[in-house]
């Protein structure tokens, strides 16, 4: 019997090291309005992980009540997050889920998978889209501070919620590409010297080398650079009093050779030679008017189509726009 005894206390031993028990594994219940992106964003692990550790072959079926095992992530384990307040935008005649996209600092892969979209293409009015959880807000004060990149972030929207310039941003934390970065990446952000109230910053002198674009708001012109050189330069119509266009230093984060722009007041298909700076700020062909060297946007920079051809071609993404009075 005592051979026996001391076997079986080898065996459970044996199980024991070979099949460890994890005894802060942590266990969600799906919520109305969950999906496993939403739940894989909460915990700080990948979708993939969390279909694998529970067997989940179709990632895009889950039902409420449901629980779900939630794996630890490589370096330690998983440490719950207070469930995440989201906001809610309600699609208004016009929109689309690219244009919601921008106006958020979002991307539509991240809204599209949050709300369970399966076509980004077809959103109808009222519909009310879950938007990501937004970062800290206000500018950083004292010394400088660290920022942890999420899904969905870009730098002008994070330039945006600490009131500094995308080109500071940038410039701080050495990138080449602001268009390029990843989720993890830490991101030091500068001292703002602008106000909490979000007002622009001060503006900062433009490079002396490498292709930029300047915007002159007082003169109603863009002129191509080269370091100091011009090398091109047009009139343009920029915002009216009540949609002004920013002012600061911003990175072409997107471009398009055709795209739909609407809004309150306007519904404008297939703009030509679209470039995107900021939000939903962009420079870009217009076919609508010729009123060029007067204000006449709802904040976009117009230009003729030909100047908006060639500074397409021209530019490529990460291009500084300098932007001024």
């Amino acid at each position: 019997m005592r051979r026996v005894a001391v076997f079986i206390l080898a065996l459970a031993l044996w199980l024991a090291a070979s099949f460890p028990i994890n005894a802060q594994a942590i266990t969600h219940v799906v919520q109305p309005g969950e999906n496993l992106f939403r739940i894989a964003l909460r915990y700080r692990v990948t979708v993939d992980a969390l279909a694998a550790a529970n067997g989940l072959s179709d990632a895009g079926h889950i039902y409420v009540g449901q629980r779900l095992v939630i794996p630890a992530p490589t370096g330690g384990a998983t440490t719950p997050e207070p469930a995440p307040t989201h906001g809610v935008h309600v699609v208004q005649p016009g929109e689309n889920l690219f244009r919601i996209a921008l106006r958020y600092g979002t991307s539509v892969a991240v809204l599209a998978a949050l709300n369970g979209i399966t076509n980004p293409n077809h959103v109808y009015v009222g519909q009310r889209l879950t938007l990501p959880d937004a970062a800290p807000t206000g500018p950083a004060t004292g010394e400088e501070s660290i920022y942890i990149v999420r899904a969905g972030d870009t730098l002008s929207a994070i330039a945006l919620r600490y009131g500094v310039s995308t080109w500071a941003l940038a410039q701080a934390n050495h990138l080449r590409n602001p268009s390029l970065l990843f989720v993890g990446q830490r991101l030091h952000i500068p001292v703002s010297g602008s106000s909490s109230s979000g007002s622009s910053p001060p503006p900062a002198a433009p490079p002396t080398a490498g292709k930029w674009i300047d915007v002159d708001l007082t003169h109603q012109r863009v002129t191509a650079y080269v370091g100091s050189t011009a090398v091109r330069t047009t009139l343009a119509s920029t915002g009216l009093p009540g949609t002004p266009t920013v002012t600061g230093q911003y990175r072409i984060y997107a471009k398009y050779v055709s795209t739909l722009m609407s809004g309150p007041g306007y519904y404008l298909p297939n703009v030509p030679y679209t470039m995107y700076f900021y939000r939903g700020y962009g420079l870009h062909g217009t076919y609508w008017h010729s009123n060029f060297g007067h204000p006449m946007s709802h904040g976009c920079v117009n230009l003729p189509t030909p100047e908006a051809e060639w500074l397409y071609n021209w530019a490529p993404v990460g291009t500084l726009v300098n932007i001024h009075y």
